[in-house]
């Protein structure tokens, strides 16, 4: 044993990569063995465990019950036993459970802030006791009032009862808060907490970055179970813009982890609880309509909330149903620079500059129930299911100036991309004892990602198609430097150069134009894109109360996880472009069905028309789906000619988790309260996919395992000086999968863009860990508010990161991007929040109130740079990517008399993205500061009804990304302009 432990210090300490990986080898095999034995002896463990608790809480009882108002069950609210000072918090359903009690009378003491404070008297006998349901009262005041017309106060009021009482370093969202902002997804509700930031994807959030940190270090939960993930490239962080926010009763982000939560949480864990069966029966409905400026079209969404109890209140059931319909527009310019030149001087010379419109619709429905049976106190049962489907209909219009190849290129996409989430779970709780009980759950959950287009192909060549149009210039493009190169005006090496948001071609013959007389379809591309990713879960935990001090639990999860994906480019060539005698002439764009460019006006509006002339009539979605159809392919002589490598661009994983975990509460005094433990959590990982022999044209599957554990020690400490005072102190330890297309053996082409890329896995990766430390102070204000502040700091090892590096073959210039890992590095930051109602100003100034929060970051990240041999040469110090040094939320509202108006701004600071390993800082490509700023207002016509409306993006602030530390360098920069919507809510009952 010592020998192992040794083995695994060993891997832990060491730098070199070889040594790492026998020793973690080692003690994988010394893991699986302990697994094994665990699994052997387990019945017998529980066996006389339950039988020692029962012996153990023979004259003892136990009290449960539930704590609500006239708007549903109440979380947090503090119940107390007066005679032994023992009590416990409502959970997020309004339950409370108390243990180790002794027979006899006992007094009640029910409280909550805003409330009217409630004592009960009960007569306790040996065993399991209930007292019910228990209503409160609103205080006298202004909370009545509050609680009455609908506004933010309930839901802030439950958010902020969960966070004071949680182990961990939590923040919440309650649903109906959710329902108050103008935030229709998942993810734009999380952006509103402290230290969370969003990527947006065509102007709308699909990603939550906790504290800076990359991505997929946050894990996506749903009710407690980690969620799926069919991203593309085989990502592990959810798209969160396929969750509806009608669907969640709360989001919590807990920051500093327990050892009961999934320890694959280097930022944070987002857990999005799903609405259960209410008190009594309930009937909600929504309707809204909007306008998106830049589409010129409309939008739609609807949501039913149904929920009732049968059976004296034992089967409860909830439904709750949404869609939500938005017709969307974006105009994004994107440069391709040489970065894959051999020249170093002309890194910076510009390929491709591609104005390109997305015009579509999205489309989100969803479909949630949730069952629960009570059979009494003791033992309950519950079932929840989920249907989700996400449609991204986009069509593409792309006009690429060329300048490399001195010519035009257009290209129609039809993308009508599908993400589906489904899945179920089913579980219980049962109290074996009146202080000791288990839970379980059995789940299965879904997450796909394809395209089934396009409708006249054959079914294994469905995918995006991409249609492309070539015309040469007669003549050649103005604004080239001397050496022939086109620059940004300030990177010229002679000062000659072009403005990309002020760009004019200077055209050196006028009639080079783009015309569709001479645009002449060249090249036909299907991009077969396949995401899946299935998991299958079971679970189970045991909570053991053994005194009134001190708490228990401990428990085990299995996951088994089916990842499948497919990256595959099918490219078809007119044989008249490869010079075959007798061939069918090429297609001109304008021998095609047309037409009208959609919303004309608005194609790049904030740069006054400069691109005006690349907004020609595009194919109708018909006539682009009969050009991918073999009979067309046949007539004009068009042929595959994909590559025979495309067999690598598909792969196949198994990932089988085996996580345990135990933890104690100690009440160390009646103001200290210590959580200590630890989970390990071991994996075992295999991957498929095929090798290509480009000598022998031979394909041959290729397997890789990846086999790893990870022991997460965790310690809290909660310190209560005073009921509204709370002071934290956490060490935990978390750490980060591989991404399963960062594990793939395979790699895939691109040829679509300006500049040829490839894009290849890693099966050496290793699983990135990070110790975590964090200080919190939280204040509770007595009008609904609060004031946190806090520092935290993350020491991370084995860092994963993608490098771009440039690579030629076969005389063709590569820029190819891999996953691989840096050895050290850290994150420092520190945070803070104020949510502050002007309640005691006069009268009507009494509504005003203000919500900012703020978090500072910085870390550092070693790059080391690398010679032919792979030796360092030099190091470069960075920061981690998507790693903003500044974020900030900020709202003022006013609430009163029914009426909620609501002016929120998020900011998030610029950040890198991508590092260049190799070439270095001058050329990683940077995200720049992104402010955006959104308006909601709310009426309270009578207590059933409430009219509403927001405004989104009043800004219209780009998203840029630059190259290099010139901020004018751009590398992307994409509009999405405002819009909104209005609508109605209805209280039936």
């Amino acid at each position: 044993m010592i020998y192992k432990y040794l083995h695994y210090k060993l891997y832990l300490e060491s730098t070199d990569k070889f040594t790492r990986t026998t020793s973690r080898t080692t003690y994988n095999r010394f893991v699986e063995k302990l697994i094994k034995h665990m699994k052997k002896h387990l019945p017998l463990i529980l066996t006389l465990l339950i039988w020692a608790t029962q012996v153990m809480a023979q004259n003892q009882a136990s009290l449960s019950g539930s704590v609500s108002d006239q708007t549903g069950y109440l979380p947090g609210v503090n119940v107390l036993v007066m005679e032994t000072s023992q009590g416990s918090p409502t959970d997020l359903n309004g339950k409370f459970e108390i243990a180790n009690l002794p027979a006899g009378k006992a007094t009640l003491r029910i409280s909550y802030l805003g409330f009217e404070t409630v004592t009960k008297e009960v007569e306790l006998k040996a065993g399991s006791n209930s007292v019910g349901d228990i209503q409160l009262t609103e205080a006298s005041g202004d909370l009545e009032e509050y609680v009455i017309q609908g506004t933010m106060v309930p839901s802030q009021l439950k958010a902020i009862s969960i966070k004071k009482n949680s182990l961990a370093i939590m923040d919440v969202i309650a649903a109906d808060a959710i329902g108050k902002l103008p935030d229709r997804n998942a993810a734009e509700a999380v952006q509103r907490l402290p230290a969370a930031s969003v990527n947006r994807y065509h102007g709308e959030a699909n990603q939550v970055s906790v504290r800076g940190t990359p991505y997929a270090w946050s894990s996506t939960l749903y009710n407690g179970t980690r969620l799926p993930s069919s991203n593309f490239n085989g990502n592990r962080n959810a798209l969160l813009d396929a969750i509806p926010a009608e669907m969640i009763q709360y989001v919590q982000l807990s920051k500093a982890i327990t050892p009961d939560m999934e320890g694959d949480a280097i930022g944070g864990s987002i857990n999005f609880v799903t609405r259960s069966a209410p008190q009594d029966r309930m009937l909600n409905v929504s309707a809204a309509g909007g306008y998106n400026q830049k589409s010129q079209n409309g939008s739609y969404n609807a949501s039913i909330v149904y929920g009732d109890r049968f059976f004296n209140d034992k089967f409860g059931v909830i439904l709750a149903a949404s869609i939500w319909n938005r017709n969307f527009s974006s105009d994004e310019i994107v440069l391709d620079y040489n970065l894959n030149s051999a020249v170093p001087s002309e890194r910076y010379s510009i390929n491709t500059m591609n104005a390109k419109r997305y015009y579509g619709t999205r489309r989100t429905t969803a479909l949630n129930a949730a069952l629960e049976y009570e059979f009494n106190t003791d033992h309950k049962v519950f079932a929840r299911i989920v249907q989700d489907q996400f449609d991204d209909i986009r069509p593409v219009y792309e006009a690429y100036y060329e300048f490399d190849a001195n010519r035009y290129r257009y290209s129609n996409r039809e993308s009508e991309y599908r993400t589906y989430l489904k899945g179920y779970e089913f579980g219980g709780v049962h109290h074996l004892a009146t202080n000791f009980k288990m839970d379980w759950k059995l789940s299965s959950y879904e997450s796909y990602y394809n395209l089934d287009t396009p409708p006249n192909m054959p079914s294994d060549l469905k995918g995006l198609p991409i249609a492309q149009f070539y015309q040469n210039l007669e003549g050649d493009f103005g604004g080239r430097s001397a050496d022939g190169r086109v620059y940004n005006v300030f990177d010229a090496p002679d000062g000659k150069g072009i403005t990309p948001l002020n760009f004019d071609p200077e055209l050196t013959n006028e009639n080079d134009f783009m015309d569709p007389d001479r645009l002449t379809l060249q090249q036909l591309i299907i991009y077969q894109i396949d995401q899946r990713d299935r998991d299958h879960v079971a679970q189970m935990n045991f909570t053991w109360d053994v005194n009134p001090k001190f708490s228990l639990k401990a428990g085990g999860k299995f996951r088994f996880k089916e990842n499948e994906a497919q990256q595959t480019p099918a490219v078809f060539l007119p044989n008249a472009r490869l010079g075959i005698p007798g061939s069918a002439p090429l297609r001109t764009l304008s021998e095609f069905q047309r037409m009208d460019f959609p919303a004309p006006g608005t194609f790049f509006q904030e740069l006054n028309g400069q691109f005006d002339g690349l907004a020609i009539r595009p194919m109708p979605q018909d006539q682009t789906f009969e050009i991918f159809s073999p009979e067309f392919m046949a007539e004009n002589d068009i042929n595959n000619y994909s590559p025979a490598s495309n067999a690598t661009t598909t792969y196949e994983g198994t990932e089988d988790v085996y996580a345990g975990y135990i933890m104690g509460t100690y009440d160390l005094t009646d103001q200290v309260q210590v959580i200590g433990g630890f989970r390990n959590e071991f994996t075992k990982l295999t991957m498929n996919s095929f090798a290509y022999d480009d000598e022998t044209d031979e394909v041959s599957p290729v397997s890789r395992d990846n086999d790893y554990n990870a022991f997460l020690p965790m310690f809290h400490v909660k310190y209560s000086p005073k009921e509204q005072v709370n002071l934290r102190a956490a060490y935990t330890r978390t750490f980060s999968r591989p991404n399963f297309g960062s594990l793939s053996p395979s790699e895939s082409i691109d040829t679509s863009t300006g500049i040829p890329r490839i894009s290849r896995g890693n099966t050496e990766l290793l699983p990135t860990f990070s110790n975590n430390f964090d200080l919190m102070g939280e204040w509770f204000l007595e009008d609904i508010g609060m004031i946190t502040a806090g520092v935290f700091y993350k020491d991370i090892d084995d860092f994963i990161f993608t490098d771009l590096s440039a690579e030629t073959i076969e005389g063709t210039n590569y820029l190819v991007s891999q996953p691989k890992n840096l050895e050290s590095a850290y994150l420092i930051g520190f945070e803070m929040g104020i949510t502050k109602r002007f309640s005691k100003l006069p009268a009507f100034w009494s509504g005003f109130g203000v919500d900012v929060n703020y978090s500072r970051i910085h870390s550092e990240l070693e790059v080391p740079r690398l010679d032919d041999e792979g030796n360092i040469t030099s190091t470069d110090i960075t920061t981690l990517p998507t790693q903003s040094s500044n974020l900030f939320n900020t709202a003022v509202f006013y609430e009163k008399s029914g009426l909620m108006l609501r002016l929120a701004g998020n900011f998030r600071g610029a950040s890198v993205e991508t590092i260049n390993q190799n070439l270095g800082p001058d050329y990683y490509v940077h995200v720049d500061n992104n402010f955006t700023v959104d308006f909601s207002a709310a009426y309270s016509i009578t207590d059933k009804i409430k009219a509403f409306a927001e405004i989104r993006n009043l800004t219209n602030e780009p998203y840029v990304q630059y190259l290099g530390d010139n901020k004018d360098r751009i590398t992307s920069s994409e509009w999405y302009s405002t819009n909104g919507q209005a609508g109605i809510r209805f209280i039936i009952f």
